[in-house]
């Protein structure tokens, strides 16, 4: 006899729903784990000899041969039996089989078998987790005995299979089980395919697919899940997600890391590139990524608090130590204890050494050879050192940072009142008479409005913009270019303005009191002068040099 095939639609069902139909994808999520078997070798790459070799021999030859016991089978019973034959009796094979306790020992020996595979390769699975710290109690997990059997994580999986048992209804259970090999399956496909695609030579498999098999896999488990339960794989995707995130943030490594660099690197590199083929400016894009240069961390004890209100959370930070030689070591280490306190508090640092004893003409080489990488720093963040032999060679430094065309700020802190109680800053403008009009393009005004706001932003502070003239004619004039200012540069709404008689020296001792003060710097550096700012305002000091990537109007 012969039975005519369908191949999709409404199946008659089983005696347990009284055959009031099923459809083809619950048939499928009952028959899926049938075929999950073959992840058994990969389960065991641990105990395998040559694993590079016998798992795709093996798993090749393992689906070949039970795609060809399977259709055979189907093809016989097709032959031998009824359509209702075939859904109401379920021995329906020993039946008809030429002897029948032949087929009772298959489905022993493969009920034994599956169980087995089970049974060796999900406890060495949860023991590889235990081993790189993935799973609660991992430590204890991850211990093997003298002959290398994972014991404890056999105790774990037992419990599990006993207590999925005790439910007493495997057909409920297929589904579920199906769900998580299609997700597994379907993270398989990703991974090949992401990697295919980045075109690393760290990917290079002795069995080469096209692109288009892992992105059919990829489609076709997605499809086949939200087909058999929409919500559960919903559920299971946003777990999967969840626990990828935990696990990030616990900052585990692999011995030669995982797709994750690679595959952010060439997307890092294409967005390079396509920033350099478009030719554009950065100003919208313009964050503080600050180059500090150093020859002792210690010296950053006290603008640290600022550094960070600067780059957090957007910003970067990068340390440039400068060491003479016989001394890297000893910096190294300090150094990175800086980088790492700087981590901590959320902000994306590196560090790197030039060996020199000549602190400004590294410093300058530093600059130099920062400038032609395109993920560069665009703020060199100093502290005004007292000794008044260095000031020449700071104006050098500023004076390189404006030709690679990177921002200055120039930190001047006080002694007693440090940044105070962080509720106030001052932006000062300097005179812009006498016409007092507002271009589009400012002269070095940009990059101290813009570290202004992010300071006023981090504090939560009160922000107020201080202009400065020189002839009392012009204060209507310039009472009409701070409002415009405030409303251009996008400031908020309830920043105060105020117009200072005569210049910054002049008017700083009876301004309104702040915690930070911020200056353009100007355009003939006088080191005196900047001290005398701070002491009248009795705060500290932020002086700026726009380096011409930077727009408050942006």
């Amino acid at each position: 006899m012969a039975n005519p095939i369908e191949w999709w639609g409404k199946f008659p069902g089983s005696p347990e729903n009284n055959f009031s139909g099923i459809t083809f994808w619950a048939v499928f999520a009952v028959f899926f784990p049938a075929s999950t078997g073959i992840m058994a070798g990969a389960n065991m790459s641990g105990d395998l000899k040559d694993p590079r070799k016998s798992i795709p021999l093996g798993t090749m030859a393992a689906i070949a041969l039970s795609l060809f016991v399977y259709l055979g089978i189907a093809y016989w019973l097709m032959r031998v039996a009824t359509v209702e034959e075939l859904t109401g009796n379920y021995t329906i094979m020993i039946d008809r089989a030429f002897w029948g306790p032949a087929v009772l020992a298959g489905l022993l020996a493969a009920t034994f078998s599956s169980a087995l595979a089970s049974f060796v390769g999900a406890p060495r699975i949860l023991q590889a987790l235990g081993s790189h710290s993935i799973v609660p109690a991992s430590r204890w997990t991850a211990k093997r005995t003298k002959k290398g059997e994972p014991r404890n994580a056999m105790f774990i999986t037992t419990i599990i299979v006993l207590a999925a048992i005790m439910l007493r209804e495997l057909n409920a259970i297929a589904p579920l089980i199906t769900m998580i090999f299609l997700l597994t399956y379907a993270t398989i496909n990703l991974v090949v395919l992401v990697e295919q695609s980045l075109r690393l030579l760290s990917f290079r498999p002795l069995l080469r697919i096209p692109k288009m098999v892992p992105f059919i896999g990829l489609t076709g488990c997605l499809f086949s899940m939200f087909i058999i339960n929409p919500v559960f794989s919903l559920v299971s995707i946003i777990l999967v997600t969840a626990l990828y995130f935990v696990l990030m943030r616990r900052k585990l490594t692999s011995p030669f890391g995982d797709v994750r660099s690679g595959m952010f690197t060439a997307v890092a590199e294409w967005g390079a590139k396509q920033v350099k083929m478009i030719q554009g400016t950065s100003e919208r894009a313009w964050k503080p990524n600050i180059l500090i240069a150093l020859e002792d961390p210690q010296r950053l004890r006290g603008a640290f608090e600022l550094i960070n209100h600067l780059a957090y959370p957007m910003g970067s930070i990068k340390l440039l130590g400068v060491s003479r030689a016989g001394e890297v070591d000893s910096l190294q280490k300090r150094l990175l204890d800086s980088q790492q306190a700087f981590v901590d508090n959320g902000i994306f640092t590196s560090a790197t050494i030039l060996e020199s004893d000549d602190y400004p003409a590294a410093v300058k080489v530093g600059l130099q050879a920062l400038g032609g990488s395109f993920f560069r720093p665009n703020l060199l963040l100093m502290n005004l050192p007292k000794d008044k032999n260095t000031h020449e060679s700071l104006t050098d430094l500023i004076a390189e940072a404006k030709r690679q065309k990177m921002g200055v700020a120039v930190f001047v802190q006080h002694d007693d009142a440090g940044l105070g109680r962080r509720n106030r800053v001052n932006l000062w403008i300097p005179d812009m008479g006498p016409h007092w009009e507002l271009e589009m393009e400012f002269v070095n005004l940009d990059l101290a409005i813009l570290l202004a706001y992010r300071m006023m932003d981090s504090w939560d502070a009160d922000l107020t913009v201080i202009g400065a003239v020189s002839n009392a004619a012009e204060k209507q004039k310039a009472e009409k270019f701070l409002a415009r200012l405030v409303g251009l540069a996008r400031l908020p709404a309830h920043t105060a303005a105020h117009v200072a008689d005569g210049d910054f020296g002049r008017y700083a001792s009876s301004a309104p009191e702040a915690d930070l003060n911020v200056f353009p710097l100007p355009e003939k550096f006088d080191a005196e002068f900047l001290w005398s700012l701070r002491d009248a305002t009795g705060s500290s000091c932020l002086f700026t040099q726009d380096g011409g990537d930077e727009s408050a109007l942006a």
